[in-house]
């Protein structure tokens, strides 16, 4: 039994480096797509193979290409190819999470134990008030926006996890997150 396997034909260095040149200048996303398509994989099965978890691989791999799209003009064909470039930012925020997650870590031991004793009574009403004020201005969002934030939040979903749940781009339940959590800050500040 013979299997027919579709070729993709494999771009040289100079073809990626002039699609990154194209959405540097047109932000041309035909460009862009080609880019995604050949590298994201990729990214994908490097930062696995580095031991990060699928999840968290996916959302690296979705902040390197938003960085290829908004920093395209800084790429410099001169100074280094297309795929050491990527994989260069793919590299330096892998870097970062595993900082991040060291620092969340090391903050999670130092926490001090929490006493036995039971909260005030002033105590439990300043909780309840900043609750209803929280829960008030969830209603002044949108929807999108609020199930995204009760998703995140309150069920402790990762995004990736929330953008297959709703079937949605990761980058787009990303930034319901942080247009919501913007939103509500303006709201809770100006109550304060």
């Amino acid at each position: 039994m013979t299997r027919l396997t579709k070729e993709v034909a494999v771009p040289d260095g100079a073809e990626l480096a002039g699609l990154i040149e194209k959405v540097a200048l047109d932000r041309d996303r035909q460009a862009y797509a080609r880019l995604y398509s050949y590298f994201a994989p990729r990214l994908n099965a490097f930062l696995r193979k580095s031991g990060l978890p699928a999840n968290a691989a996916e959302e690296i791999v979705q902040e390197v290409m938003l960085s290829v799209w908004r920093k395209a003009s800084y790429f410099d064909p001169s100074r280094a190819g297309a795929a050491t470039w990527i994989f260069t930012i793919a590299r330096n925020l892998r870097i970062d999470h595993l900082r991040r997650a060291r620092v969340a870590a090391a903050a999670e031991h130092d926490e001090p134990e929490e006493s036995e004793t039971a909260p005030s009574g002033e105590a439990l009403l300043l909780t309840a008030e900043r609750e209803r004020r929280v829960r008030e201005a969830l209603k002044t969002l949108s929807d999108e926006q609020a199930t995204v934030l009760r998703l995140s939040f309150f069920s402790e979903k990762a995004h990736s996890e929330i953008a297959r749940e709703l079937g949605l781009p990761l980058g787009t339940v990303k930034s319901r997150v942080r247009l919501a959590l913007g939103r509500l800050r303006v709201l809770l500040e100006s109550q304060s």
